[in-house]
């Protein structure tokens, strides 16, 4: 009688999508910027189970304005990012006038663009792919809600079942996230503090980059 094998299971395949801003404004609310030179690779690893497997890392920001310190620090920050092989997608902000009803007093004002829509169309996409078995969403922003949604779609059609799993950033939550999700839960210091980057970070062609001393 011929023994058949028995077929090795695949391992669970996780991608991580990275709201940026939202967790930097989580990350700033728990001890300022102590948390801020952050090593995704390291905090979605420890994120994972038992059996599932790191596929990717997006993160979803955009260049801050009117700031040249800040936007050297995050350029800096967003260099290590691709150092350590994450994708990193950015949007821009759009210019807006403001106006107080009351007085007519109008001012202008910017409001980032894009990067939403990028998150949510890198969701979709790679679930569409079949890239993934559980999208890992790290943001508490009620607008990725439609992103969960078109997963939902893009499951029945191809007869599969993604996992929906929402982490909140430190001090951030949504009542729309944590009931489209499968499972959600929040963010804590200890892993935060426990996934930091080395002060000194060696990056591609001979590059070196420092923790930025207004982060200590």
């Amino acid at each position: 009688m011929a023994v058949r094998d028995n077929p090795v299971p695949r391992s669970v395949r996780v991608g991580v999508y990275v709201d940026g801003f939202n967790l930097y404004y989580g990350l700033r609310s728990l001890r300022g910027r102590r948390y801020l030179w952050l090593d995704l690779h390291a905090l979605a690893s420890r994120l994972l189970k038992p059996g599932q497997t790191l596929t990717t890392i997006r993160y979803f920001s955009a260049h801050v304005r009117n700031e040249p310190g800040a936007l050297l620090r995050q350029k800096t920050y967003l260099a290590v990012l691709e150092t350590l092989g994450v994708d990193v997608v950015l949007g821009r902000f759009q210019e807006q006038r403001a106006s107080c009803r009351i007085c007519g007093a109008s001012w202008r004002t910017y409001e980032e663009k894009q990067s939403d829509a990028a998150l949510a169309a890198a969701i979709v996409g790679d679930v569409a792919l079949d890239l993934v078995d559980v999208v890992l969403l790290l943001s508490a922003d009620s607008d990725l809600c439609a992103a969960i949604e078109a997963v939902r779609s893009v499951d029945a059609r191809r007869g599969g079942k993604t996992r929906v799993v929402v982490v909140f950033p430190p001090g951030r939550r949504s009542d729309g996230l944590r009931l489209a999700s499968d499972a959600w839960f929040p963010l804590g210091e200890a892993i935060i503090r426990r996934s930091q980057l080395p002060d000194l970070v060696p990056g591609r062609d001979g590059a070196r980059y420092h923790r930025p001393g207004y982060w200590n």
